[in-house]
């Protein structure tokens, strides 16, 4: 267990709100569209489940670290919350159990199905990824097709290889399994690999409800919209408020994109940065600066990375086989429509998330009341 303090857990529900509201600007977009590709100004109706904004707990209160949009872990998670829940009836009442999220994310498929294709319900689910089986969250496909399942809808895990488009009727299948929806968990954001020619074709034909979608990544995935959201100039000059601002500011570590022209400057304060590729994602070719080697930042040198401000970690100490071990920690708040549905947390050691640390992992976190703060 992670315990977080609640208003440490409002400011960063304060902070998603905020970000929302940006976002939805057509500034915003202008500048996310200029650089993103062609795929993604295929907008949606649907909005894109499981957003994840991950946090590190600074000094200055939380720090948004990035955005993802195919948030894994977030049934497992709720899993893991409804195991603590018996012990946490024995904790003091400055304890607070966030209530268990299952029927909301069932409510969430159904609302992206609403928006897309009206009241009348979906008859098929896929939850799609490459080699399903072999996925290190292969037991969270499972659990989703029960999920779905118990609630009256058909459910089937798949890969991208056993899909076929049918342009004449507009049809997704499996098979012979017509597919309404498919709950996208690829890492392949822009559906650019030939292997998934299919699902490309289907979504920009709007034959398939898509969730989430290329639109999704590029409106908050890609890390170079960190270096629009830290730019106070542009912020200002896009009319947002003094507060507004402050919250951003205050709550994002400053980023800026690397380029072949600022690489010196970079290189000479590396220590103070930490370097992720923009279409970026689960920690993959990302480095703390003061880790770089010559060579590597050469290669980052070239363009296609942003440096954020260095903020290092909190901490979480557990008994590990009976030894006091040291665990790096940030939160994971699993968001739908500026609504955070849940707040996790991650346990490593090393550079990022890894979920090979023994003793690490996912974490039920339970708010609590810091000194000074009153209850409700």
């Amino acid at each position: 267990m992670v315990f977080v303090g609640a208003a440490q857990l409002q400011r960063m529900a304060d902070l998603i709100a905020t970000i929302e509201q940006v976002v939805a600007l057509p500034a915003y977009r202008e500048r996310v569209f200029a650089h993103a590709p062609e795929i993604a100004r295929h907008a949606s109706p649907a909005a894109g489940v499981f957003l994840g904004y991950d946090f590190h707990l600074g000094a200055d209160g939380p720090q948004l670290i990035e955005i993802n949009t195919n948030a894994g872990g977030g049934l497992l998670n709720a899993k893991l919350l409804r195991a603590q829940r018996a012990c946490c009836g024995q904790m003091a009442a400055t304890i607070s159990v966030q209530p268990a999220p299952e029927a909301a994310f069932v409510a969430m498929f159904r609302e992206e199905w609403r928006l897309a294709r009206g009241d009348a319900p979906p008859n098929c689910i896929a939850i799609v990824d490459e080699s399903p089986g072999g996925q290190y969250l292969a037991p969270e496909f499972e659990l989703f097709r029960d999920l779905f399942q118990s609630h009256g809808i058909a459910a089937i895990v798949a890969d991208p290889a056993q899909l076929s488009f049918h342009p004449v009727g507009g049809q997704l299948r499996c098979g012979s399994q017509i597919v309404d929806l498919v709950y996208n968990r690829l890492t392949d954001f822009a559906f650019d690999d030939p292997q998934h020619r299919v699902l490309r074709d289907a979504y920009l034909a709007d034959a398939v409800v898509t969730t989430p979608h290329p639109h999704a990544h590029a409106l908050y995935a890609d890390k170079r919209n960190l270096v629009a959201l830290t730019d106070e100039n542009w912020l200002t000059g896009i009319g947002l408020g003094t507060a507004e601002r402050a919250l951003l500011l205050g709550g994002i570590p400053r980023t800026v994109e690397v380029r072949p022209d600022n690489a010196e400057t970079f290189w000479s304060s590396r220590k103070q940065w930490f370097f992720k590729p923009a279409a970026g994602y689960g920690g993959k070719a990302a480095y703390r600066g003061d880790k770089l080697t010559k060579r590597v930042f050469a290669e980052i040198s070239r363009g296609g990375y942003i440096a954020q401000a260095l903020v290092p970690p909190s901490e979480r100490r557990l008994l590990v086989d009976g030894v006091e071990q040291d665990l790096k920690l940030d939160l994971r708040n699993y968001v739908y429509r500026s609504a955070v549905q849940l707040v996790s947390a991650r346990l490593y050691q090393g550079q990022t998330t890894n979920f090979r640390t023994p003793g690490g992992g996912f974490a039920a976190v339970f708010s609590v009341l810091c000194r000074g703060e009153r209850k409700g």
